[in-house]
């Protein structure tokens, strides 16, 4: 009989993963591909003032919100700074489009070789999107003086070399999908966030130092974010099947039954209503900061607009923002679920597969069940997520702690990334134990 577990499940998985060359093998491979990744995220763009981006950086808090995405790359305005986002604005742009456009809803159909004709369109979609970032970015820092070079050779082979550590960072992503543990892409954002945390918390403390309780509760809030995180990403609802089969054996008819269950994710759309959300509330303010007046000079509509999509706006103007943002998030939370709904189609493939809900007719009957449970327990999911996304807010209001800028989507990735990793890392290691091989 082996002893009780008393260590963590991820931490006692680490453990035993060890003990095994190949499981072995993957971790280290993970964790040099992040080296490698840390080591890009340092190599800057030439032309660059990093006095005077660190100055714009601390003017901007959402600027350093994306800095903290990146993993300082954008601070450094390194040639990854862009990260990874590109390639997934390109994965959801694709995830929406398949069942729309009947050209691709026909290609995804194709199995594995359809699979791989919508990983190569991503990849090709992803290009042109991480050029329009980039340059975006660039005349951002070329207008605040940043960026001494201007010219239009300098602004190509910038934006080209930002495209191409793009590229680069998807590319480790996927060697360590298919040679490492977890998904690669999940891990490189998991990583940008994680080593900004250690930089941001240290000079909030040292900042802050002063309001002790006010830390202590903005700690607990985090803590009681994380939990109510890993709570909701983990229920879900289970609805029961059943399945009828006929077979034929030695020229008889036999009738075979069983039952299995389908789980609904309550937050089925994960962070992606999150990043629909934050894309549409911070656009009026970029946009507007292109026409803003100086600080010197009498302000204009352009910087009202600007104040009023401001994160870090003071009451009650910064109600409207984080109201907007709460609004956005259920309403992309509901619009997401559905669409990956009818795109699976479960009625369908239910009765395709000889399967029925018990008490439910099959056809439209178990359509209309379904649809009245999904839309039930995403109003529960998309309420949980639009109050993530306030939690800043919150915190920032009970705590009037302003230095430390938590990420409600931030938390969301890192809660995801281990949990994904723990189950794939326990997954590997059920599938190489046996009785006695693992003390």
């Amino acid at each position: 009989m082996r002893p009780r577990q008393t260590r963590p499940r991820l931490i006692q998985a680490m453990i035993d993963a060890f003990r095994l060359p190949d499981l072995r093998r993957r971790i280290l491979f993970t964790f040099g591909m992040l080296v490698v990744f840390r080591l890009i995220a340092h190599v800057p763009l030439p032309g660059v003032d990093a006095q005077q981006l660190s100055q714009m950086f601390e003017q901007n808090a959402l600027l350093g919100m994306l800095d903290m995405f990146s993993g300082g790359a954008m601070r450094n305005f390194s040639i990854a700074a862009m990260g990874v986002y590109p390639y997934i604005t390109a994965s959801i742009i694709m995830t929406l489009m398949v069942p729309v456009i009947p050209r691709l809803q026909m290609i995804s159909q194709e199995g594995e070789a359809g699979r791989n004709k919508i990983n190569r369109i991503t990849h090709w979609l992803t290009v042109p999107l991480a050029g329009i970032a980039g340059y975006g970015q660039l005349v951002l820092l070329q207008r605040q003086g940043v960026v001494a070079l201007s010219g239009p050779l300098a602004t190509g082979a910038m934006v080209l070399t930002m495209i191409a550590g793009t590229i680069f960072l998807v590319w480790l992503g996927e060697l360590i999908t298919e040679y490492g543990i977890g998904n690669g892409i999940s891990i490189i954002i998991f990583a940008g966030i994680v080593t900004g945390y250690p930089q941001m918390i240290g000079s909030g403390i040292l900042v802050a130092g002063q309001q002790f309780w006010g830390l202590a509760v903005y700690g607990l809030i985090v803590l009681a974010t994380i939990v109510l995180i890993v709570i909701f990403t983990e229920a879900h609802r289970r609805i029961p099947v059943q399945y009828a089969r006929t077979a034929f054996r030695g020229g008889r008819m036999y009738r075979q039954t069983g039952s299995t269950h389908i789980p609904l994710r309550v937050n089925t759309a994960g962070m992606i209503p999150l990043i629909f959300a934050m894309s549409l509330v911070i656009f009026p303010g970029m946009i507007a900061s292109y026409f803003a007046n100086p600080a010197t000079v009498e302000p204009n509509m352009a910087n009202h607009i600007q104040n009023i999509f401001n994160p870090n706006a003071p009451l009650p103007l910064g109600l409207f923002y984080w109201g907007f943002y709460f609004v956005l998030v259920i309403a992309f939370a509901f619009f997401y679920t559905m669409v990956m709904f009818q795109q699976q189609d479960l009625p369908g493939t239910l009765q395709r597969q000889g399967g029925f809900v018990p008490g439910i007719r099959p056809g439209k009957n178990t359509s209309n069940y379904l649809n009245q449970v999904i839309t039930r327990i995403t109003t529960a999911g998309a309420l949980f997520l639009a109050l993530v996304a306030i939690v800043p807010f919150l915190a920032r209001s009970v705590t009037n702690v302003q230095v430390i800028q938590l990420s409600s989507m931030g938390l969301l990735i890192m809660v995801g990334v281990v949990l994904d990793t723990m189950k794939q890392m326990e997954a590997q290691l059920t599938m190489r134990r046996y009785e006695g091989f693992i003390k």
